[in-house]
């Protein structure tokens, strides 16, 4: 491999033998820090002047333009130097023999002194410049320089040197690209810059064209260098459209002075340098795992959005890492928390909904702490007047009026429990009772009209309750960890740890909704026995307002996994997504590209068992389930 230390020579340090205009000598400050510390060739098929390839001096390069009279004057230079030097040596700094040599058409010289016109015309022209007219003939004026150093012979000879170690090659990028860049080589693009004009680079180079669309062509060959396993860097001006084409990588804004600008006020602009690493491939494998049959004992729920249909591939991931602390940043159900308790690992669990946290604490955080069968028995008799409130507030919307009492009696006495651990217990029980009781299991609606005879609704409430409790009980394990259960904004948790940080917000799409309040705003009242929340009399279902989201537009969504990403910028992170939500797969990988220096997508099949949208067995319910890895 090439180390890409520029090394000096025995005389003079090889350095562009051509003024260049758009050459990125003023930029190597920047470049050399970003350039691979190994790699295996160097290729450069815009070259120009040369700058980070002299400075670099690859002991493997290929060299490329397509202007044939730069590629001729490279290839005097590294084979027939000393020809070169003598026909320069005849060249005087004036007017006359300015225009005299101008008008020689380079093609019909010898190649050595075609080469020699080409540095001559270079050094004594105006600013540098290479342009050439619709016929091709070079057209730049006289520069008037007072001593311009025609033959510069030491440096032509430590060129040479240099240039004899590389392939120089005359053709279009693409053609260059696709049959010599192979896994390992560094790949350094300077292409005309944005936005496309008179002054454009190309144009004073060529006489073709470099059009937005090109640029869009060379995004995509960056991006197959990228998966092709290359080393790319690549600078542009700070156009939209190259942070549009390129925004999956680390671009970074340059301060640059334009020479070659006849208005002094525009000779500032910014450039910038996009590192494009190799795609790392493989590094997570998706080879799903049997599960601690302690993982069954949790509840089932048909709660939204809950991933126990996927716990194995998410534990398949997970395994890989050595992580012993999680947090799980949107807990929901509870299900991947109590998973990941399962498997030996400390679990923090988040969730800005109440009753999500209920569950978790009574499931995850308690690792002892039962409700005995007895006391649940008494927690269904009145032992004290209740507020009515379920009563008088649901009356006839979601249950009998006898239901509605004992709901409320319920409450009561849960209220009056002082073991937190018991009063999570018993109120998780009465959240899933009245859950099971409801058809479809959601409060968007009043009434019975999905009572489909099911066996969950023809059993009592206090059946109901009575079971839940049991079967939370059963779910009651010590994993010798001190486990958390948090209620609360997931920008605003602090942890001391977090080895892995499990995140499953609110999908967004434009198609449906990710309201969790509106359809659970019943039993989401009764974590929260209706504090601080305003129920909106006016609606059917006295719902109250959906807590305030950044997931409810494509925006918000972004800016929140982005600030999200920057908080948890040293854990490993694992998001689970859908294929039919926003932001999309490219710009989720871009977010976290960010903050992670390795980040891979993981496309799990997946059907969803409830919509929203008609029949939840619709084609529209049947996604990709995406698991971004950051690491």
């Amino acid at each position: 491999m090439q180390s890409s230390t520029a090394k000096e020579l025995s005389t003079v340090i090889a350095k562009p033998i051509l003024k260049w205009a758009g050459g990125k000598t003023q930029m190597l400050s920047e470049l050399l820090p970003k350039v691979p510390s190994s790699y295996g060739r160097y290729i450069e098929p815009f070259f120009g002047g040369g700058a980070l390839f002299f400075a670099l001096q690859p002991e493997k390069a290929i060299i490329a333009d397509s202007n044939p009279e730069l590629i001729n004057m490279y290839r005097q230079v590294a084979e027939h130097v000393d020809d070169v030097i003598s026909y320069l040596k005849k060249y005087e700094n004036t007017s006359e023999m300015f225009y005299s040599v101008r008008g020689l058409d380079w093609e019909t010289l010898p190649k050595a002194e075609a080469a020699a016109r080409t540095i001559y015309l270079n050094k004594t022209c105006y600013n540098g410049l290479y342009r050439v007219n619709k016929k091709g003939q070079f057209n730049v004026p006289y520069g008037k320089y007072k001593n311009p150093k025609i033959c510069d012979a030491e440096a032509l000879w430590a060129a040479s040197e240099t240039l004899k170690k590389a392939d120089i090659i005359c053709g279009d990028y693409l053609l260059v690209l696709e049959y010599y860049a192979q896994p390992g080589d560094f790949v350094f693009l300077d292409p005309p810059y944005l936005p496309i004009s008179e002054y454009s680079d190309f144009k004073r180079y060529t006489k073709e064209q470099f059009y937005e669309e090109d640029h869009i062509e060379l995004a995509k060959v960056v991006m197959s260098l990228h998966e092709k396993g290359c080393h790319v860097l690549l600078t542009n001006s700070n156009h939209p459209l190259v942070h549009e084409l390129y925004a999956p990588f680390k671009i970074d804004v340059i301060q640059t002075k334009r020479h070659i600008s006849c208005n002094g006020s525009t000779r500032k602009g910014e450039d910038v340098i996009v590192t494009i690493p190799p795609k790392q491939h493989t590094l997570i494998k998706l080879a799903p795992k049997p599960l601690p049959a302690q993982v069954s004992a949790y509840p089932p729920t048909r709660f939204m959005g809950s991933k126990s249909k996927l716990l194995s591939e998410i534990w398949a991931v997970a395994s890989q890492f050595q992580a012993e602390t999680i947090v799980d940043l949107f807990s929901g159900s509870g299900i991947v928390g109590y998973m990941f308790k399962a498997q030996g690992k400390t679990v923090i669990s988040n969730d800005y909904m109440a009753m999500s946290a209920t569950f978790t604490k009574a499931m995850i955080e308690n690792n002892t702490v039962t409700l005995p069968i007895e006391e649940a028995k008494q927690l269904l008799k009145a032992s004290k007047e209740s507020d009515h409130f379920v009563a008088n507030t649901f009356k006839g919307l979601y249950y009998t009026d006898e239901e509605n009492d004992l709901i409320d009696t319920l409450r009561t006495n849960i209220a009056e429990i002082r073991d937190p651990y018991k009063y999570a217990i018993a109120m998780t029980a009465l959240i899933r009772a009245c859950t099971k009781k409801r058809p479809r299991g959601i409060f968007t609606y009043t009434g019975q009209r999905y009572n489909d005879g099911r066996k969950d609704l023809q059993k009592s409430l206090e059946q109901q309750f009575l079971e839940a409790v049991e079967a939370v009980n059963k779910a009651v394990f010590d994993n010798g960890r001190p486990n958390k259960s948090r209620n609360g904004d997931a920008m605003d948790l602090r942890v001391e740890q977090a080895d892995l940080v499990y995140i499953d917000p609110p999908y967004y799409s434009p198609l449906s909704d990710n309201e969790y309040v509106r359809r659970y705003h019943f039993v989401e009242g009764l974590a929260r026995d209706w504090k601080g929340v305003e129920i909106q009399q006016h609606t059917q279902t006295k719902k109250f307002k959906s807590y305030p989201t950044p997931f409810s537009t494509r925006k918000g969504a972004a800016d929140a996994f982005d600030r999200l990403f920057k908080k948890f910028a040293n854990s490993v992170l694992i998001v689970s997504y859908s294929s039919n939500s926003l932001p999309t797969q490219d710009e989720m990988v871009a977010l976290m590209a960010k903050y992670k220096e390795h980040v891979e997508v993981i496309p799990v099949d997946y059907r969803y068992s409830f919509g929203n949208q008609g029949d939840a067995k619709t084609h529209r319910n049947s996604v990709q389930e995406y698991l971004f890895v950051g690491f």
